[in-house]
């Protein structure tokens, strides 16, 4: 019993330790700072994450991978086989661009499984800038902004993935949030790895992701 107790004391510090470091992967101080379009969607947020990848690509490469995200549409980009396990998707997320899907618009929904309940909402459309989606479960009283923030640096991009949230302080609510935080970092972490591939290869060869040439701007 006692080295039971043990174990959870320690896994518990060294999550405890961890979490600083999930909340801020690959983000720099100045950008974490900074206000960004979409934080007004969640004008209570208690809760609030960002990460960061440098892209060597044009925000026009990582554009359109964003604008064709959710099931039955392009995917989630992350570990296909655990969206696919929970759910979440039907089928592999696309490594190619695919024709008649996206973009996306203000107010359009962003199915993530099978229930129709569960969907993102999209609030901000800025191109080839910042797209901003919403979730919220009316029930546990939580509230959640995804942004994905593109910032050109010379010839890469700064890739930001900027969560709000607004979690009651309810202990069902905390731990319900507390159980998700470590899964929701190691598949969103996974899903900026895999944006950057898929971008980077579209500036490269754009005929491999199903486009002739890389245009200087794509349509929102």
């Amino acid at each position: 019993m006692k080295k039971a107790i043990a174990g959870v004391s320690a896994a518990v510090g060294a999550y405890a330790l961890m979490r600083p470091w999930m909340k801020r992967w690959g983000a720099r101080p100045d950008e974490r700072n900074l206000s960004y379009p979409g934080d007004d969607v969640v004008s209570s947020a208690n809760y609030q994450a960002m990460m960061a990848v440098d892209v060597n690509a044009p925000p026009e490469a990582i554009w359109p991978w964003l604008m064709q995200l959710g099931r039955a549409r392009g995917g989630l980009y992350s570990y296909d086989w655990l969206d696919r396990l929970f759910g979440f998707l039907d089928a592999p997320s696309a490594k190619t661009l695919l024709p008649g899907v996206g973009p996306l618009h203000p107010g359009d929904q962003v199915p993530i499984g099978k229930d129709p309940k569960w969907y993102y909402q999209v609030r901000v459309v800025e191109p080839n800038r910042a797209l901003v989606m919403f979730l919220e479960d009316p029930r546990a009283g939580w509230k959640w902004s995804w942004s994905f923030i593109l910032v050109p640096e010379g010839r890469r991009t700064r890739l930001l993935s900027r969560s709000r949230s607004y979690v009651p302080r309810r202990f069902g609510t905390i731990a319900m949030w507390a159980a998700i935080e470590l899964p929701a970092f190691i598949m969103t972490r996974k899903m900026l790895l895999n944006l950057r591939e898929r971008a980077e290869g579209l500036a490269r060869a754009p005929e491999r992701a199903g486009v002739n040439a890389l245009p200087h701007a794509f349509p929102a």
